[in-house]
C-alpha cells in the first residue's frame, strides 16, 4: 500500500510540473514571440544558425535561467533586488512589473491581436473597432485571472494544447510545402550574426518576465503540496526548462517558415510574413489558423501578466489582487485601443534601461550557491548591479538623444559598446572586485533554496 501511494504520489508530481510548464510556456509566448523568429530568419538570410542561436541564448536560455535564480534564491524578485540596496530593491522591481504589465506587454498582447488577427481577418480597423475588442480581449484575460489560485490549470490544461497544436500544424505544413533558398543577410545580421540575434532575443522581455512569473510557478507547486526547499526548488527548475525547451523548439520552427517562404525579402515584419505563409499554405482556413495562433498566444500571455502584476503589488502596495487585476486591465484597455506604436514609444526606453540589471541580478544569483562554502554575495551582489544599472541609464540618455554628445564619452571606450553591449566587461570587472571584498570579509552563506544564512537570518541588502 505504501509503495503505491507513492509511486502515485511521484506520478501526480510529474504531471502537475507538466502542466505548470506548460502553463509557463503559455505566459512567456505572446505575440512579440511569435513574429520575431520568422523575421530574423529573413534578415538573418545565410547566416540563419549563428543568428538563432543569439536568439534562442536570450529568448529561451536566459528565461530558464532567471526562473532557476529565483528557484535557487528562494526569494521574490523584491526580495532578491533588495540585496543590491534599498533604492533598487523598490525601483527595479516596481519597473519590471510595470513593463511587463500596463506599461507595454500587457497592452501589447492586445494591440498586436487587434492589428495581426483580427483586422487581417475581418478587415475592421479604426479606434472604435480597436475599443470594442479591447474591452472583450481583456475582459476574457481577467475572467480567466480572477482566481489566481488555479490560473496554472487554465492554462496548462486548455489553452496551451489548443495554441500549440495550431502552432505544429503551420510551422509543419510551411516547412514540408517550401524548402530554403540562397538569401544574403541584411546589414545588422552580415559581420555579428550571433549578437544581433542575442541582441533581438531582447525584445520578447521574457528574461525579465521570468523574474515576475517564477514566484507565480513557485506559489501553485505550493498549494499543490511540494514541499517547502529541495522539492519546491527541483519542480520549480524542472518547469522552467520545460517550458525553455518548448520556446526553444518552437522559435526554431517559426524561424524555419521565414527561412523557407517564397520572396521573403518583401516582408517587413513577421505578422505579415506569417499570415501570408498561412493563407500560401492552406487557404482561407490557413488565415483562419494564423488568426487564432495569435489571439490564444496573446491571450494566455495576457492571463499571465495580469496575475503576475496584480499579485506583486497587492503583496506590496495598498489593494487587494482584484482591485490591481481591474486597474491594470482598465490601463491596458486605454493604452492598446491607441496601438502598437503607442504603446512602443512609453516603453522602449524602459525596456532598453531594465535589461543589464535583471541580468547582471541572474547572473550573480545563479553564481553565488558555487562560492556558498566561503561566504555569501554582498559586495559581489551589490558592485555590478549598480555598474550595470548606471551603465545602462547612461545609455538610456544616449539613446533618447538626452545630452548624448557629453555621456557618449563615458561608455564609448567600452568593449562590445558598439554592439549594444559596451556595459558587459565593466560589470564582469565590478563582479571580480566585489567578489574579492566579499572574500576578504566572508559572512554566512545562503541556504539554497531560501532567502536566509546559515545562521538564519533572513537576508536583504547588506
Amino acid at each position: 500500500m505504501g509503495s503505491t501511494a507513492v509511486t502515485r504520489g511521484e506520478s501526480g508530481s510529474k504531471k502537475t510540473i507538466l502542466i505548470t510548464s506548460l502553463a509557463l510556456f503559455s505566459m512567456f509566448f505572446g505575440a512579440g514571440n511569435l513574429i520575431f523568429p520568422p523575421m530574423l530568419a529573413v534578415q538573418a538570410g545565410d547566416n540563419f544558425w549563428p543568428a538563432i542561436l543569439g536568439f534562442l541564448g536570450t529568448g529561451a536560455l536566459l528565461p530558464v535561467l532567471a526562473v532557476i535564480a529565483i528557484a535557487l534564491s528562494g526569494a521574490s524578485v523584491r526580495d532578491l533586488a533588495q540585496r543590491a540596496g534599498t533604492v533598487f530593491g523598490v525601483l527595479f522591481p516596481v519597473l519590471a512589473y510595470l513593463s511587463i504589465g500596463a506599461f507595454y506587454a500587457l497592452p501589447r498582447t492586445g494591440a498586436v491581436s487587434m492589428e495581426t488577427a483580427i483586422t487581417p481577418l475581418l478587415g475592421v480597423d479604426g479606434l472604435f473597432a480597436s475599443g470594442v475588442f479591447n474591452i472583450i480581449f481583456f475582459g476574457i484575460a481577467l475572467t480567466l485571472a480572477w482566481n489566481p489560485s488555479t490560473i496554472m490549470d487554465k492554462l496548462g490544461k486548455f489553452l496551451v494544447p489548443a495554441l500549440v497544436v495550431l502552432l505544429v500544424v503551420m510551422i509543419a505544413v510551411a516547412l514540408t510545402r517550401w524548402d530554403a533558398g540562397a538569401n544574403p543577410p541584411a546589414e545588422q545580421y552580415a559581420e555579428g550574426p550571433f549578437t544581433a540575434g542575442l541582441l533581438e532575443g531582447y525584445l520578447t522581455m521574457d528574461s525579465i518576465a521570468a523574474l515576475a512569473f517564477s514566484i507565480v510557478i513557485i506559489s501553485n507547486l505550493r498549494a499543490k503540496g511540494f514541499a517547502e526547499g529541495k522539492e519546491i526548488v527541483n519542480g520549480t527548475i524542472a518547469a522552467g526548462i520545460g517550458a525553455g525547451v518548448l520556446l526553444a523548439l518552437i522559435y526554431l520552427g517559426l524561424a524555419g517558415i521565414g527561412r523557407v517562404i517564397p520572396n521573403p525579402g518583401q516582408y517587413d515584419n513577421g505578422a505579415g510574413l506569417l499570415a501570408d505563409a498561412a493563407n500560401l499554405t492552406m487557404g482561407k482556413p490557413g488565415q483562419i489558423i494564423f488568426s487564432l495562433v495569435v489571439l490564444l498566444a496573446c491571450l494566455s500571455t495576457a492571463v499571465g501578466l495580469i496575475t503576475a502584476t496584480a499579485e506583486y503589488f497587492s503583496e506590496h502596495f495598498a489593494g487587494s489582487y482584484k482591485v490591481w487585476a481591474v486597474i491594470f486591465t482598465a490601463t491596458s484597455i486605454i493604452f492598446a485601443t491607441q496601438g502598437l506604436e503607442f504603446v512602443m514609444s512609453i516603453a522602449a526606453p524602459v525596456i532598453g534601461f531594465l535589461y543589464p540589471p535583471a541580468i547582471t541580478l541572474i547572473f550573480v544569483t545563479l553564481v553565488e550557491p558555487a562560492f556558498r562554502s566561503r561566504t555569501r554575495f554582498t559586495w559581489a551582489m551589490f558592485v555590478p548591479i549598480w555598474v550595470a544599472t548606471i551603465w545602462s541609464a547612461i545609455e538610456t540618455c544616449i539613446a533618447q538623444g538626452w545630452a548624448a554628445d557629453a555621456l557618449s564619452n563615458i561608455v564609448d571606450w567600452a568593449p562590445l559598446a558598439e554592439d549594444g553591449l559596451g556595459w558587459v566587461v565593466p560589470t564582469l570587472v565590478a563582479f571580480v572586485i566585489g567578489l574579492i571584498i566579499d572574500f576578504a570579509n566572508p559572512k554566512p552563506p545562503m541556504i539554497v533554496g531560501t532567502n536566509e544564512s546559515v545562521e538564519g537570518e533572513v537576508v536583504t541588502a547588506g
